[in-house]
């Protein structure tokens, strides 16, 4: 590829900031000073910028702890997004999050360039299991397993599919509730209207797994860390 373009997807600077570092000739390819931004480079040829080797990764994977308040989003013109929770070196192009999480939902959020591996974790047909917790106002009870065991039908016609539902503790004093749900899909705002539907209200939700991908309790609320090749293998 074209070794402006190598450089920006490696998060040296923009388009325009590389053509600056090429007419100071401070890049070089396999020890030739680079003089045109269209210059080819190969994917393991030694490009130093400063003396800095700058080593190509097309694919990058993040697993963060979202908190509340940020918008599962690559941009907004007036709120927070996860993106902008990384840190500027790892803002690569093409970083998105894997699916949805509401913004007052917290926990598991997987981020990547890898569109592919994006479509598998998402797609229907893929069925990949999806684990949150929640704190419930209402008392979820063996009758409400059934319920969400049975596969559902919302007020608006949404058909889902069967859900797993554990109760953790069950408080009939205070009428609340804490679960582990496990779904197979993410449709817009799902447990919440499943719960809604049985006349409950979620007040915390969490997502602690996706697929065989688990959330990190070292991780506190707006870390993340880079996945290695052994778990980006696993979850394919």
């Amino acid at each position: 590829m074209r070794i402006d373009k190598y450089l920006a997807n490696m998060n040296v600077g923009s388009r325009k900031e590389v053509h600056i570092l090429i007419k100071k000739g401070i890049v070089t390819v396999n020890g030739n000073v680079v003089k045109t931004p269209k210059q080819q480079v190969k994917e393991y040829d030694e490009v130093l910028v400063d003396g800095q080797e700058i080593n190509y990764q097309k694919y990058h994977y993040f697993l963060m702890n979202k908190p509340k308040g940020v918008l599962s989003a690559t941009e907004d013109r007036s709120q927070r997004t996860v993106i902008s929770l990384l840190e500027p070196q790892d803002q690569y192009q093409g970083i998105t999050p894997v699916g949805r999480l509401d913004k007052d939902t917290t926990g598991l959020l997987l981020l990547t360039n890898d569109g592919q591996l994006n479509h598998e974790l998402l797609a229907p047909n893929k069925h990949v299991d999806k684990v949150y917790r929640a704190k419930i106002a209402g008392v979820a009870d063996e009758e409400t397993v059934k319920t969400f065991a049975s596969g559902m039908t919302l007020g608006d016609g949404t058909e889902l599919k069967p859900a797993e539902l554990k109760i953790l503790s069950q408080d009939e004093e205070h009428d609340s509730s804490e679960i582990e749900i496990k779904i197979r899909e993410g449709k817009y705002h799902q447990i919440k209207r499943m719960f809604g539907a049985v006349g409950m209200k979620v007040v915390e939700l969490e997502r602690i797994s996706m697929g065989k991908l688990k959330l990190d309790p070292d991780l506190k609320a707006g870390e993340y860390r880079e996945l290695d090749e052994a778990t980006i293998k696993s979850i394919r």
